[in-house]
């Protein structure tokens, strides 16, 4: 059964010592107080990408390509060189990606202008649709959560999500969301 993992195969990559006794005390809150934003957070994401999912699951697709078609529209003749940069795979992973959305018909790919090098990629009326199909959800889900907020409580809840961003990041990521 592949779901079953043996003890030894349970413990490779583990420090050595006592790594076989268990533990029937669960983390502490008291303890770790930011146990509770690690678990709302992780059900944030589990409900936040399950409308998409659906959807995506219908084409084939998985959440790379979401965030390939999200910043294709949110930026359309975008460097693949910067939307690698921007989701932080692989060359590899992101190619096969964008040849399933290509071939789908969802991305066109566009050699640059002064560098024939350079592809730039631009979604066709087909990945439009998808995109806003994907992201429609998403912005029910958000507009409802923000509509118990108070203006201050919004500004709280960004300033939150900006400080969870890696820091060498942060101007990036205003630069892409346009903040």
């Amino acid at each position: 059964m592949a779901d079953v993992i043996s003890r030894a195969d349970a413990t490779q990559g583990r420090p050595s010592g006592d790594s076989g006794r268990l533990i029937a005390e669960p983390l502490s809150v008291d303890e770790r107080p930011e146990i509770t934003f690690v678990e709302l957070l992780f059900f944030a994401y589990r409900d936040f990408t399950s409308d998409p999912d659906a959807v995506l699951a219908a084409y084939g697709f998985g959440r790379a390509h979401h965030r390939v078609v999200h910043f294709v529209n949110r930026h359309p003749g975008i460097r693949v060189a910067d939307l690698l940069d921007i989701l932080n795979i692989t060359k590899q992973s992101l190619g096969r990606v964008l040849k399933q959305l290509v071939d789908g018909g969802f991305i066109e790919q566009v050699q640059g202008p002064q560098d024939r090098r350079q592809r730039l990629l631009y979604p066709t009326e087909t990945g439009r649709a998808l995109g806003l199909r994907l992201m429609a959800p998403q912005e029910r889900r958000i507009a409802d959560a923000l509509e118990a907020l108070s203006p201050e409580e919004r500004q709280g809840a960004e300033r939150f999500l900006r400080r969870v961003i890696d820091s060498d990041q942060r101007d990036m990521v205003e630069r892409l969301i346009g903040s």
